[in-house]
């Protein structure tokens, strides 16, 4: 196509779209840019496979070095393997695009969008959303949208569109929303415990911004002469679909309607009806029955069929009677029990949390800050983690069986989520300098269980004796929308996500909402439902905080007594040479004489840990007396290191040594110095002068016994 440049004023900021100047071979290829940050955004499908009832998206988002003008490391002098971050992007893509393709559409999508420049004020994630419904629509995709993103901060009281890194650090929000012309498809946000109507204002405010996102879209379509796709789905067997639901509509309903069934038990016998379904199918019907010939042509027909009807079913019992397959109303949760300190103590602290069968056990461990995860590369250099969130999620905890893989990137989005919703509510390096990570093993999953790992990891940190400022709760909300009717799900289970619209997370404390994330299956929804699933969670946050505040109501006062003990000292930053030594010969020497481990920042900051106290404390007074500055007339007791015919050296602080002059080492005169001292022994002197090149010369007489006592021994 022929080549489009068209720039959008957009908040104080400019976007440019660069579309027909790269990859010409792509379905559709935009270049996004906005400052100096630009982003290569392509779309391509391909022929449908035969056999599959799924859309085969994939997204992948790239970054490579070149775009902040670096090389990279190591021997292959190539981008490795990619961050937890591009993971996140990646998610963060894909998601708000997903719920509007059709859902009967199985062509292959790939997305792949690749940072080419970036600066250091815009973030390109949300122009890669942004780019990536253009790509789809210039790539003639069936596609529900156009759909745009945005991000939101908070600056002061002031809501400020696409902020800067810088704003989004100083603010108290990052608000990423996603739109289509329907209403919001997704959202994913950080927040200090704003208020929930803070928090609904700022949904509102970037929707307004997404929508002009989109009519920005819809312009750029009409000058190029591109419509959306509106493909049609792909015919139904109605006899196949009229069967099914006359054999099998009466029984669902009976299983729908035994409150009393687990989740197993609930799945063998919708499986029982199924599989008589079948075998109806298979022995009543002749070989010419039109019902017999479909099943046969579309083996997975009867199945996704009767998905279609379950669903239809369990959907229709909510609207109607507005009762849930597991007999609770709609606002309320199900039960809930804590424990804490379950395990033996080597484990720093554990939380242990259950809400219905969806059980998560989450373990915190202290470390020292050499433990912090160094996060920076070539393009983000000064990232580091104090606190790290890990979710794990095997097979047995939805009693499968599957190999085990590294964590994929739903692993790492649940974990990022559970991470963002508790550090607002962490202390201060300065209060409390550990390195903390929490672990959350998902044991039985039954619907929420990243707002499982929330509760649990509040849990664990306050078992571990972790100074929280407020314990955190979360509770995911869910969505049936059936025409006009719509019905707002608290605390949903996997059969109510699975058949369900919306997936909406949110965590928080008692004071404001510290995490949010929405997912939609849904072309969108609009702000006055948004509102109100967000109002709703309030009273059943409050009510899963209640109970985890009966097991456990504080941080612990004490550590676990396998924790780090540390101590933090500040030294004057030309002393760390000194400290460190040659070849790092005398840290280690430190660390092997008191069993400590001794971490030393750029400002010089001193982190000492040790697991008793004793031997960080013994730790610190050698670092101390090592850095501390001599005056003259101080006394000291120190250990003599050599002897030369005119005096002696004595240690008197680690690394430090002066002279006493053979005329200093006793009243009386001295012949030969070998006479009054030998190598090694301990000797009270006092700091008689400090000459211009720092050197010391010290002497033997006119010490006070008082004096003499007071001085402490060196070890």
């Amino acid at each position: 196509m022929q080549e489009f440049d068209k720039s959008i004023s957009f908040d104080g900021r400019d976007i440019r779209l660069k579309l027909g100047l790269l990859a010409p071979q792509a379905g559709g290829a935009i270049l996004i840019q906005s400052g100096d940050t630009a982003v290569l955004v392509t779309a391509t499908t391909s022929k449908g496979r035969e056999g599959i009832d799924f859309l085969p998206l994939t997204v992948d988002y790239e970054e490579r070095l070149y775009a902040a003008g670096r090389i990279p490391g190591g021997f292959l002098r190539r981008e490795g393997r990619p961050p937890e971050r591009v993971t996140l992007i990646s998610r963060l893509i894909d998601r708000p695009l997903r719920p509007l393709f059709p859902n009967w559409f199985r062509n292959d999508i790939q997305i792949i969008a690749t940072t080419l420049s970036m600066d250091e004020e815009v973030p390109p994630d949300v122009l890669a959303v942004t780019g990536a419904s253009i790509a789809v629509i210039q790539a003639q995709i069936p596609f529900f949208g156009p759909m745009a993103a945005v991000r939101v901060g908070l600056v002061g009281d002031d809501f400020i569109i696409n902020p800067t890194y810088r704003e989004v650090e100083d603010g108290d929000l990052d608000l990423v929303v996603a739109g289509s012309p329907d209403g919001v498809v997704m959202i994913e946000a950080g927040a200090n415990q704003l208020p929930e109507q803070d928090v609904i204002e700022a949904i509102d405010f970037g929707y307004e911004a997404v929508r002009d996102l989109i009519g920005a879209q819809q312009e750029i379509m009409e000058e190029l002469g591109i419509s959306l796709v509106k493909a049609d789905p792909p015919v139904k067997n109605e006899v196949l679909e009229k069967f099914i639901s006359d054999q099998s509509s009466e029984s669902i309903k009976k299983v729908l309607v035994q409150y009393n069934l687990g989740k197993a038990e609930r799945d063998i016998a919708l499986d029982e009806i199924k599989e008589t379904t079948i075998n109806e199918i298979i022995t009543n019907l002749s070989e010419e029955d039109s019902i017999k010939i479909a099943a046969k042509e579309d083996p997975k027909a009867v199945n996704n069929l009767y998905k279609g009807l379950t669903k239809k079913l369990m959907r229709s019992q909510i609207v109607d009677n507005e009762i849930r397959v597991d007999g609770r109303k709609l606002d309320e949760v199900r039960p809930i029990t804590c424990d804490v300190g379950i395990l033996p103590p080597r484990v720093h602290g554990c939380g242990l949390f259950n809400r219905g069968l969806t059980q998560v056990l989450s373990l915190a461990t202290l470390g020292t800050p050499g433990d912090a995860q160094d996060l920076g590369d070539d393009l983000h250099p000064e990232d580091e983690k104090r606190y790290l969130h890990h979710y794990n999620f095997p097979p047995y905890s939805v009693a499968e069986t599957k190999p085990m893989r590294s964590p994929g990137r739903r692993e790492i989005g649940h974990g990022a989520l559970a991470e963002r919703a508790l550090l607002p509510v962490l202390p201060q390096q300065e209060e409390f300098p550990y390195v903390v990570r929490v672990v959350s093993e998902v044991l039985s999953s039954n619907g929420s269980t990243s707002m499982g790992s929330v509760c649990g990891s509040t849990l664990a940190l306050m078992d571990a004796g972790v100074p929280i400022a407020k314990p955190v709760s979360g509770a995911a909300m869910g969505l049936i929308k059936e025409g006009e009717e719509v019905r707002i799900l608290t605390d949903i289970q996997g059969i109510e996500d699975f058949l369900g619209d919306m997936d909406f997370k949110v965590a928080g404390t008692d004071s404001g909402i510290t995490a949010l994330q929405m997912d939609m299956k849904i072309t969108g929804l609009s702000m006055d439902v948004i509102a109100k699933a967000i109002e709703q969670a309030l009273p059943a946050r409050l009510h899963i905080l209640e109970k985890m505040l009966s097991t456990i109501d504080k941080p612990r006062s004490e550590l676990s007594t396998f924790a780090p003990r540390l101590l933090t000292m500040k030294i004057d930053p030309e002393m760390i040479g000194l400290i460190i030594g040659p070849g790092g010969k005398t840290i280690k020497g430190i660390t092997e004489q008191t069993g400590s481990k001794i971490d030393i920042s750029d400002d010089g900051m001193v982190t000492i840990a040790a697991i008793q106290a004793k031997k960080a404390e013994k730790a610190k007074s050698i670092i101390f007396n090592m850095t501390r500055k001599l005056n003259e007339g101080e006394v000291y007791l120190g250990r003599v290191t050599r002897l030369i015919p005119i005096g002696a050296f004595v240690e008197v602080l680690p690394g430090k040594e002066g002279m006493i002059h053979i005329s200093q080492l006793a009243e009386r005169r001295v012949g030969k110095v070998e006479d009054e001292v030998a190598v090694g022994d301990e000797v009270v002197v006092k700091v008689r002068e400090i000459d211009n090149k720092g050197r010391l010369n010290l002497t033997r007489l006119g010490i006070h016994p008082d004096e003499a006592s007071a001085v402490r021994k060196i070890v």
